[in-house]
């Protein structure tokens, strides 16, 4: 059964945690040729507002619904927010571009921002704005435990990705290992 028809398995570690390595150069040089439109825009005048506005927005939709409470539409605002947050910067790598010859392939959109830099005036903001929204979601579900447990929820899952210990960790059961793409 050794005729070398058969494939041999590439071995794959067991771990569920890794660390996405360092671009190389010349991801580094392709990265510095062009600025990254896919992230840029988190700086421009106006960009903050959007995320007031969809929350305004939602909060808007969830309560004209017919049947839906208070506390359950600022529940369902506070999950909806922070999926398409998580979605929208941690999810999703690469850029929609094809004008970088790859260079930001490996990275999510998180990363992308300020060139990787923590603690951005940018990244404060949209570090803030989760925690505000979980703030008053809490407050006008009246503390209720299970409310407060979802909302905790959502919040951890969108804010544990922004910090600094998080930056190229990736979790391999949720996104796939870099061997598999």
């Amino acid at each position: 059964m050794n005729d070398g028809s058969k494939k041999s398995r590439r071995r794959r570690s067991s771990s569920l945690l890794y660390q996405e390595p360092q671009e190389s150069i010349e991801h580094l040089s392709d990265q510095a040729a062009i600025p990254n439109l896919n992230a840029n825009w988190v700086n421009a005048k106006g960009a903050w507002a959007i995320h007031i506005v969809l929350i305004v927005a939602l909060k808007i939709f969830f309560s004209i619904i017919p049947g839906i409470q208070r506390d359950t539409s600022w529940t369902l605002t506070n999950i909806t927010y922070m999926f398409g947050s998580y979605l929208m910067f941690h999810w999703v790598r690469g850029i929609p571009f094809e004008f970088n010859a790859g260079a930001y392939d490996n990275l999510n959109m998180w990363e992308q921002m300020d060139n990787g830099d923590q603690f951005t005036p940018a990244k404060k903001f949209l570090l803030t704005v989760p925690i505000c929204l979980f703030l008053a979601s809490t407050h006008y579900t009246h503390y209720d435990l299970t409310y407060f447990t979802i909302n905790m929820m959502a919040l951890l899952g969108v804010v544990v990705p922004k910090l600094p210990m998080s930056h190229r960790l990736r979790v391999s059961f949720l996104s796939g290992h870099p061997d598999d793409r």
